[in-house]
């Protein structure tokens, strides 16, 4: 019996979710089976996976608002700097 890695597992499940491929087609691609392919998907369905990207989203968040407040420090900077 194959054993395959934690890591493994989650990138097929993540593939088989978001790259728009047929089960079968990713299943084969990896070299799993189809029914194996299945049981990952139970297994790691997207509320093991979704805490990942969610974190990701809020750093990308944090980091656009803290861009967004620096732009519209410099925009203001600029309309004093043209209105003399």
């Amino acid at each position: 019996m194959i054993t395959y890695s934690e890591e493994l597992k989650q990138e097929a499940v993540r593939i088989a979710l978001s790259s728009g491929l047929p089960r079968e087609r990713v299943a084969k691609d990896l070299g799993v089976g189809k029914s194996t392919l299945g049981k990952w998907l139970a297994q790691y369905r997207p509320t093991d996976l979704a805490a990942a990207p969610q974190a990701d989203l809020a750093r990308e968040n944090e980091r656009l608002r803290l861009e967004n407040r620096v732009l519209k420090e410099e925009r203001e900077v600029l309309k004093k700097a043209t209105q003399l």
